[in-house]
């Protein structure tokens, strides 16, 4: 069983020129991989907190969440709503930003050099950080949704 290499990036001229100023400021291929490896940890690290904090939400729910569903049914879909966006992030979190991609896996390119390895690397990082702003969006989305069901449930009580 061989291991099939990861697909190359598609980098553009912005991350050519990010590229080359990763090279010029970390004075070369081993300074500029390791400030894109401290950029992938903060992803990481960020992805972690956005984890935990769904992992808090689902743990809630499960404590109070009937008994907030049980208040109506504004709470109830906005509940069920604020789960499923949290979920969704998860899902995201765990399957996109969390996902393993060793920097020593990229390749530069038949005839490139160090700027066009940096390149795709810094291309997978910015792929990654999109990636990671639609997992907090969902995560936001969600938690607005649950907070909503909250609100109405401590205003309006049983059979709001």
């Amino acid at each position: 069983m061989s291991l099939q290499p990861p697909p190359p990036e598609n980098p553009v001229a912005a991350h050519h020129d990010e590229a080359r100023h990763l090279l010029a400021v970390g004075a070369g291929l081993r300074g500029a991989l390791e400030l894109l490896m401290t950029q992938f940890n903060v992803l990481q690290t960020r992805s972690q907190v956005l984890l935990t904090v769904s992992t808090l939400a689902l743990t809630i729910t499960g404590f109070s969440g009937p008994r907030i569903a049980e208040s109506g049914d504004f709470p109830r879909v906005a509940m069920a709503v604020g789960l499923v966006f949290v979920l969704a992030s998860m899902l995201l979190i765990l399957g996109g930003s969390l996902r393993i991609r060793w920097v020593t896996q990229f390749r530069a390119p038949a005839g490139g050099g160090d700027e066009a390895l940096v390149a795709q690397i810094v291309c997978h990082r910015d792929r990654k950080t999109r990636l990671f702003f639609v997992e907090l969006c969902l995560l936001l989305a969600g938690l607005a949704a649950y907070v909503a069901a909250v609100v109405a449930y401590f205003l309006f009580g049983v059979g709001a």
